[in-house]
């Protein structure tokens, strides 16, 4: 007899439908899958027929079995087609109803006892059966409330086969998950890494994070070992806007798929702050590998990349950087023989150096003990057009003591991201219509359009073009970053002020 039970593949981002055929006839007895699996697939068979036997069921041991998943051309991969593999044998093999499975998806791994086990991608497949229009879910009961996250779609949490037969049989339903969105996205509870109140004076560079964080702009800090560099980066999350439901959603698809979503965390609703070591791969970074996963500045979508001692990354892992950090969309694309994957990557770019090997290279009170060959050699490790990507380098000088053994704190986080949620909030508006999210997102046109100067700008940044020998990308760049301070001050206009502070920001 043969039946037919719908799951789904994750392709990239998303998930495409995959239909589960199992054809059990008399012959000699056999298990055979074919439709492209790999190693963990084919070892299904071994998964399912324990937790078939276990789960007291019936195994159609003496019938040869032929599992083909469609279409053919599409390679699966994981352990969660053990649930729709077996629910196709019980229904070939006449143990459930297969009026039953019509409009539903299953998905899940087996444990070989029968129970379900905790299985990454649960959302993106969730969200492929909301849109194809199944009405129903049958998802491992761990991850039910991921599941549940998108409304429109009945969720099933399954606990183990017994159950699910029971179900399916109509002799004991298992009652839907209940929709999770509202309550899980609740911002009470979340607590951050670092707040700027923390921070022990180092004025000036919280201000180039909180414009940084207002108009989304990326920051190069320098300084000696020691001065905060890697705190002030850590609190950053505390100041930039909460995330809304769809970037919330977004962040959470990313990382179901790269199996890093906490078991008790069914929606992801802080910014990710992610902060690789030097030695990490390139597929480690940017994503890749022979089954293609997200990489680190995939994972920092909609948060912050932190690269700590950049100078010590490889060379082609601070080159790959320049696409994500230049124009929309911001992403990065995969390609194998077997086809291309896109991953989003629209991330705040955090990096922090020494200014040299030893770190005291103009420290007032330190000696230096690094050579003029030395520093150069160490600093031109950092290319120039991926400086000129970066909107604000800050010097982050030695801590004096009297500023360590104050008493008074600083600004707390939360005064400061209500600050730059109000600029957020002017941005959002100015780019209502279009796919804009924020300053640093404009291209050359819309600088031209939104970013206008008055005579005495255009004055003081004739000078500055002269001066500084800047680019076309860097003129670009300031003019965004005197935006994002007008913003923060509530201005409509830019104002030689704000360019003035923008200035200071250009290495």
């Amino acid at each position: 007899m043969l039946a037919k039970v719908i799951s789904a593949a994750i392709v990239g981002l998303e998930a495409e439908p995959v239909d589960v055929e199992v054809d059990v006839i008399n012959g000699y007895p056999a298990f055979a899958m074919v439709g492209l699996p790999d190693a963990a697939v084919k070892e299904s068979r071994d998964r399912v027929h324990s937790a078939i036997k276990n789960s007291g069921l019936s195994f159609p041991g003496n019938k040869r079995i032929t599992v083909n998943l469609a279409p053919a051309d599409l390679r699966k991969e994981g352990p969660a087609y053990d649930l729709p593999i077996a629910v196709g044998i019980l229904a070939a093999s006449q143990q459930v109803w297969p009026d039953r499975l019509e409009g539903a998806m299953f998905i899940g791994e087996l444990s070989l006892d029968g129970t379900t086990r905790h299985t990454k991608g649960i959302l993106p497949l969730a969200a492929l059966a909301r849109e194809r229009g199944f009405r129903s879910v049958f998802v491992p009961e761990a991850d039910a409330r991921e599941a549940a996250l998108l409304p429109d779609v009945e969720v099933y949490p399954v606990a183990d086969l017994v159950q699910l037969v029971g179900h399916l049989t109509g002799m004991s339903p298992i009652t839907p998950a209940e929709s999770s969105l509202e309550t899980s996205f609740s911002q009470d509870g979340i607590s951050y890494a670092a707040d700027f109140a923390d921070i022990m004076g180092q004025e000036h560079v919280k201000r180039a994070m909180e414009v940084a964080a207002a108009g989304g702009h990326n920051v190069l800090m320098s300084g000696p070992p020691g001065s905060g560099k890697t705190l002030i980066a850590k609190s950053l999350p505390g100041v930039l806007p909460r995330m809304s439901v769809d970037e919330a959603l977004e962040v959470t698809k990313i990382y179901s798929i790269a199996g890093l979503l906490p078991a008790d965390t069914p929606l992801i609703r802080y910014r990710p702050f992610r902060s690789p070591h030097h030695t990490i791969s390139y597929a480690g970074l940017v994503g890749g590998g022979a089954w293609p996963r997200p990489g680190e500045i995939s994972l920092a979508h909609r948060g912050v990349l932190f690269l700590d001692e950049l100078p010590e990354f490889g060379q082609a892992l601070i080159e790959v950087l320049r696409q994500p950090l230049e124009g929309l969309p911001r992403e990065v694309n995969i390609s194998r023989a077997s086809g291309t994957v896109t991953y989003p990557a629209n991330f705040m770019f955090i990096a922090a150096q020494n200014p040299c090997p030893c770190g005291y290279y103009g420290d007032p009170t330190h000696a230096c003990t690094c050579s003029n060959a030395m520093i150069t050699r160490y600093q031109k490790r950092i290319s120039g057009p991926l400086m000129d990507r970066i909107d604000i380098h800050v010097d982050v000088p030695r801590v004096p003591f009297e500023k360590l053994t104050a008493e008074r704190r600083g600004e707390p986080s939360e005064a400061v991201r209500a600050r730059v949620e109000a600029a957020r909030a002017i941005q959002t508006e100015r780019f209502k219509d279009t796919p804009l999210h924020a300053n640093a997102d404009m291209g050359a046109s819309e600088v031209k359009r939104i970013c206008v100067l008055d005579d005495t700008g255009k004055q003081l940044m004739k000078s500055a073009m002269r001066q500084m020998n800047l680019s076309a990308r860097a003129f670009h760049r300031i003019l965004k970053l005197g935006r994002t301070i007008a913003d923060l001050a509530g201005e409509e206009d830019i104002r030689p002020a704000h360019l003035a502070e923008a200035l200071q920001y250009r290495p």
